[in-house]
């Protein structure tokens, strides 16, 4: 009985030693910058770009937002946007600026941990960005027919939306090269050099949470691949709880699969960062027909910026 409890008890702390390494040693890199991630938006003109706003979370924080008046007399409804990984509502305005030229209402949103936000990279707990976003459905109002757009981890947020019990907030939803998670198969390791993730720290952590334990939830778990300057404006890192949140649910599988509304993905052939061919397999796997689309020739970013990825994701929203 002794060298039982002997045997218990050294198993145990051989765990805890483990799961402690783990934590410690699990530190992010951090990447080079990508040139066809960084430089891109230095080409936009942001003269127009319209102030930010402010709404309530659930928690009482002061979130931000943008919002674009629709053009012409012929309203056609609303679109929110949510901008991908590190990125801020700054990023989507290119969109923004043609989905309210086509007589949309348009909100770009700064997610929680991002943009405007006092404390970039961290939130406070997993699930507070829904919270988050029924916040904003609740004070906003976006006018029916209203679509929830996201680009890569956005996607993948908007996804998980989608999927949840907030799915009946938005008449639509649309995915922009949607980022699904490292099982997907449209995933490339280190989503092609974008981002370091700190594995270890990530397994450990997962471990701890299903025993309740949150207490190393705001270490960080992934950087970004940003140049000096980039890091002045958009988000370099992530700590573990953003990094599970502004994201498919883990099982992302089970999202596709719950996401009981109007949904389509349009993506670049060209993506560097993600495998958009595979995005068809996916859908198809998971019994949806939605549409997916593929545009000849488009990178990551360049979806959000092009004339003709605009184009399509107008054209998707106002059908």
């Amino acid at each position: 009985m002794k060298y039982f409890l002997f045997i218990s008890s050294a198993f145990f702390a051989l765990v805890i030693l483990m799961i402690a390494l783990a934590i410690w040693l699990g530190d992010p890199g951090t990447p080079a910058p990508i040139t066809s991630i960084n430089n891109p938006f230095k080409s936009v003109d942001f003269s127009n770009i319209p102030p930010l706003k402010t709404y309530l979370g659930a928690d009482g924080a002061k979130l931000f937002y943008r919002a674009y008046a629709p053009q012409g007399e012929n309203i056609k409804g609303s679109a929110v946007l949510v901008h991908g990984s590190s990125g801020s509502s700054e990023s989507m305005h290119p969109m923004a600026t043609a989905l309210a030229a086509a007589g949309l209402h348009v909100y770009a949103l700064d997610v929680r941990g991002h943009g405007a936000f006092g404390t970039k990279g961290h939130i406070g707990y997993i699930g507070q960005l829904e919270s988050d976003m029924q916040a904003f459905v609740d004070s906003v109002k976006p006018a029916s027919p209203s679509t929830l757009i996201g680009f890569s981890s956005g996607g993948g947020f908007v996804l998980r939306v989608a999927a949840s019990e907030m799915q009946s907030s938005f008449d639509s939803y649309l995915l922009l090269a949607p980022f699904l998670g490292h099982t997907a198969p449209n995933y490339i390791p280190d989503s092609g050099a974008w981002v370091s993730v700190g594995v270890p720290r990530i397994v450990a952590l997962l471990a701890l949470n299903k025993l309740g334990i949150h207490y190393w939830n705001h270490l960080p778990v992934t950087r970004f691949a940003l140049s000096e300057e980039a890091k002045k404006y958009l988000t370099p890192e992530y700590d573990f709880n953003l990094n599970m949140n502004f994201a498919a649910s883990q099982d992302y599988q089970q999202d596709l699969l719950n996401a009981k509304g109007k949904v389509a993905i349009l993506a670049g052939d060209a993506d560097e960062l993600l495998k958009s061919q595979e995005l068809q397999g996916v859908v198809q796997t998971a019994g949806k027909n939605w549409p997916v689309k593929l545009l000849p020739g488009i990178g990551h970013i360049p979806l959000t910026l092009d004339p003709v990825a605009l184009k399509a994701v107008v054209k998707l929203v106002i059908h």
